[in-house]
């Protein structure tokens, strides 16, 4: 009996260890398809050019099609627009987002911190083409003109609720000892918040900043209310500037600039599995 019993717990053991085995590899199946047709059908647009010139006008695109040329051009001016909103939005958003995480884990039983870590939860859950509306109203405006400014506003109203909760839970899993032992040294609150628990938990909240931008890079609807768009590599940031997901969407609107989709969207999967690697890196060797 009891060998029976054994063997019958063995076997649904192993059962079990298949059926997650299973959906495991289920899951993994779309992220590998993506994975697969984006590389299949963007790997040969990447060069030199298709990163440092800006995106070919529709006319340039017939003509290149029609003679069977390769499309000239590329998305530098997505690139640029790219990198210098999301240095804008993360310029702000990571000092704000650190500091109302520390609060929020130094005073999570104070009304004013339950509100705030509320109001934190439904601005995540906001979507993101409702925060491109608001900053149109408070940004675009106002000032007369899309920009980078409204574009890297309305980045950073999205990245703020992620590194607030991901510093809040980081500060808030650290070992309450190692407060104590600041303390008893003889060193104030924020000297001990500074010097001790914000370093020893640098490598959440890296992460944290890093995932926060993953989300934000590839969003489309805000930027189409801020920063608008621009076929041309723009440094000024309070004019109507471009941004490689606002490239896919115009690409794929343009049926001579389709094939210019592929490439852009690899580079977006590219640079996301690129700041992924970077933060378990970063975090391995920072403990």
């Amino acid at each position: 009996m009891n060998k029976f019993k054994l063997g019958r717990r063995i076997l649904a053991d192993r059962a079990l260890q298949w059926t997650v085995c299973i959906l495991a590899g289920m899951t993994a199946i779309p992220l590998f398809a993506i994975l697969f047709e984006v590389l299949y059908r963007g790997y040969d647009q990447f060069s030199w050019a298709f990163f440092t010139e800006p995106t070919p006008t529709a006319y340039r695109a017939l003509q290149a099609v029609s003679a069977g040329l390769p499309i000239p051009g590329g998305i530098a001016n997505g690139i640029v627009g790219t990198f210098i909103m999301l240095s804008m939005s993360i310029v702000v958003a990571v000092p704000a987002g650190i500091l109302c995480g520390v609060y929020l884990a130094e005073n999570s039983k104070s009304r004013f911190a339950k509100a705030v870590s509320y109001l934190t939860d439904l601005l995540q859950g906001t979507p993101s083409v409702i925060i491109g509306i608001i900053t149109y109203i408070w940004v675009v405006v106002p000032m007369k003109s899309y920009s980078a400014i409204a574009g890297s506003v309305a980045l950073f109203i999205m990245m703020l609720p992620l590194i607030i909760r991901s510093t809040e839970e980081t500060m808030k899993i650290l070992p309450v000892s190692l407060k104590e032992a600041g303390l008893a040294l003889g060193g104030s609150n924020v000297s001990v918040i500074l010097r001790i628990q914000l370093p020893a938990a640098f490598g959440g909240i890296f992460t944290g900043v890093l995932l926060a931008v993953s989300r934000v890079i590839g969003e489309t609807a805000p930027l189409m209310f801020t920063a608008l768009g621009c076929s041309m590599i723009r440094w000024d940031i309070d004019k109507p500037i471009s941004a490689v997901p606002l490239l896919i969407w115009e690409f794929f609107n343009d049926p001579y600039l389709k094939d210019l989709i592929w490439g852009a969207s690899l580079f977006l999967l590219v640079f996301v599995l690129f700041l992924n690697l970077t933060a378990k890196l970063i975090v391995k060797k920072w403990r």
